[in-house]
């Protein structure tokens, strides 16, 4: 039967159904030879894909794995500029997965990866307003105003915010710790939200997404998800 191959791609675990997108437009997609072209459609059981020359095989076994990222890392499976990866954190992992959403280079904390194409499409798509919660550091000459800002409706970039949960965690002097909760999970979003109402950020933790918390986990360290933690994604 033939199917999007995007969604083959992502059924494969071999990246997820938008990074599979970027992977036609960049024309790394093959099929029976011929440069793939968005839109395209083909049949796993018949037609040979290729994907940057690799031929697709058989979905493996469904993995989901829990990474503390750490700063200084980008979250990418390569890096054409030769910055360190989280690839390069996961490399023990027996199977291969790839990163669900994504934390900026200088951001940390709780990172998700598998390689099932659905799992991930429902926690990256906007619809599903799935909510992450962030441990921010900030700096910032009025803190309770700033605060207060957050949690009101903004415009970013020409798009609308929705406006966020947020908790004072600490105040000292001109300087906070504060949890953020949103529920959209644009490009550098609650950096650019910080920004905005005139807080800058020292540091950027994300600590839990829906019901999935980082908890002890070590700093640049992965573990299996649980039982209960697989079922939860799956209900998303």
């Amino acid at each position: 039967m033939q199917e999007r191959l995007q969604k083959i791609i992502s059924a494969h675990g071999v990246a997820s159904r938008r990074a599979a997108e970027k992977l036609i437009l960049e024309g790394k997609v093959r099929v029976n030879g011929s440069v793939a072209k968005l839109g395209d459609r083909a049949d796993p059981l018949r037609d040979k894909i290729e994907v940057e020359g690799v031929m697709l095989t058989a979905p493996a076994q469904r993995v989901y794995i829990m990474l503390h990222k750490p700063r200084g890392y980008v979250t990418t499976m390569n890096d054409e500029l030769g910055r360190k990866t989280v690839a390069d954190l996961v490399r023990d992992c027996p199977q291969r997965v790839y990163p669900v959403g994504r934390l900026d280079y200088n951001s940390e904390g709780l990172l998700i990866m598998t390689n099932d194409g659905d799992v991930a499409n429902s926690l990256m798509h906007p619809s599903f307003e799935v909510p992450k919660t962030y441990l921010v550091k900030v700096r910032g000459r009025d803190i309770d105003a700033s605060v207060a800002a957050l949690g009101e409706e903004m415009t970013i970039d020409g798009y609308s915010v929705k406006a966020a949960s947020v908790r004072i965690e600490e105040v000292e002097g001109g300087r906070a710790s504060i949890y953020i909760t949103i529920r959209e999970g644009r490009n550098r979003q609650v950096r650019k939200m910080c920004e905005k109402v005139g807080l800058e950020v020292r540091r950027l933790i994300r600590i839990s997404v829906g019901n999935l918390i980082l908890g002890e986990l070590k700093y640049g360290k992965w573990r299996y998800l649980t039982d209960e933690e697989i079922k939860y994604l799956r209900s998303v």
